[in-house]
């Protein structure tokens, strides 16, 4: 058992920097990217705390042929008031109210649908309120795109977490892409199975958007990210997903249940609301990551320090992950408890489809 545990470890951290070597950064290019009108498109509901973040932010950005357009989703805080007051003297800016969510549609998915018919741009810059971007990562988003023919790029951001349940779940995001992901394959292919997207920066080529059928062709999808960029590559275009860990950063979640709900909400729909992926990951999991934690506490009890190895191995795993995605490396030590949290989310949000139950998330239910 000990030595099938090192070997598993160690052949998961030579494909973690192998996988790693395709997901590229953003950056510049010597020569003159190509010009676009660019929309930065925005929805928000009750987010009074991220208005002036994400307000500052954009106006910081260096691109100049630029609009924002900036949708209020019915929220029941200042969120408008505070969008209209801190972006009154910029004509950069249009703030749009909501229409009544109707039926059959994903709440956050009409507001981006609603974006889109406000854009008068040829690339849509799809951005979440708790995100904040460094001042040229448009002109590198461009440059990239332009660099690989991509139609549509998205990425995972940094995510600087301030309590314990978000600490332990959100980084595992970029974990997770870079561990089951053949980037290889998602960035250099057309297939629709292999790709990944992350609806808080997606950015997408305008006649590609209206070709594809825009966010009405994922209307009720709780992954709409995953799944515009799948029917991106469905029509032949390609989708490139990169590490954008340096250019954008996000504060997705302010308390432990925010989190909880959350993860809940999206995560069985994320492995295709399969019980037999919850069962096949459960498993995956129990044996790549607690198994080496137990035979390290064994090992440690008898003084065998070999016993220790796998789980090093685990953590070496967690911090070469946690250094390229610029996440504290102190997490990695905590990665079984973030498994065990992990696993413990997946059947708790099985549970809910399961029993016929809704998700809740921001004063709305989910199907």
């Amino acid at each position: 058992m000990l030595t099938t545990a090192v070997i598993c470890t160690f052949l998961l951290n030579v494909w973690t920097i192998i996988n790693s070597i395709f997901l590229p950064k953003l950056k510049l290019r010597r020569s003159q990217p190509i010009h676009h009108k660019v929309s930065l498109l925005v929805p928000l509901r009750n987010e009074e705390e991220n208005v002036e973040g994400l307000v500052r932010s954009l106006k910081k950005l260096t691109y100049t042929d630029i609009e924002f357009v900036l949708l209020d989703d019915h929220s029941e805080d200042d969120t408008l008031r505070l969008l209209q007051e801190q972006t009154k003297e910029d004509s950069r800016f249009k703030i749009v109210t909501g229409k009544k969510l109707p039926e059959g549609w994903n709440g956050k998915v009409f507001a981006c649908h609603q974006l889109a018919e406000q854009a008068e741009g040829d690339l849509y810059f799809f951005l979440d309120a708790d995100a904040r971007v460094q001042p040229s990562v448009i002109e590198k988003t461009i440059a990239t795109m332009e660099k690989h023919g991509a139609s549509m790029l998205s990425g995972f951001p940094k995510y600087p977490n301030y309590h314990f349940l978000a600490h332990m779940l959100v980084p595992l995001q970029h974990m997770v892409v870079l561990l089951h992901l053949p980037l290889a394959v998602a960035n250099f292919t057309l297939r629709p199975a292999f790709t990944a997207a992350c609806g808080i920066f997606i950015v997408i080529k305008r006649e590609v958007y209206e070709n594809i059928g825009g966010h009405a062709s994922v209307k009720n999808s709780l992954v709409e990210d995953v799944h515009i960029a799948r029917e991106v590559k469905k029509q032949g275009y390609k989708m490139l997903l990169c590490n954008i860990t340096d250019e954008v950063i996000s504060f997705m979640y302010d308390s432990s249940k925010e989190t909880w709900e959350g993860f809940k909400k999206n995560i069985y729909t994320g492995v295709g609301r399969s019980p037999l992926m919850v069962i096949f990951l459960t498993i995956s999991y129990l044996i790549l990551f607690l198994l080496p934690f137990t035979l390290g506490i064994y090992g440690v009890l008898i003084q065998n320090w070999i016993f220790v190895l796998p789980f090093l191995l685990t953590v070496c795993f967690k911090m070469y992950i946690d250094t390229i995605t610029r996440h504290p490396l102190w997490l990695a030590w905590l990665l079984p408890v973030s498994i065990i949290l992990l696993i413990s989310i997946l059947f708790a949000s099985m549970s809910v489809h399961i029993r016929g139950q809704s998700y809740q998330w921001k004063g709305r239910s989910y199907k």
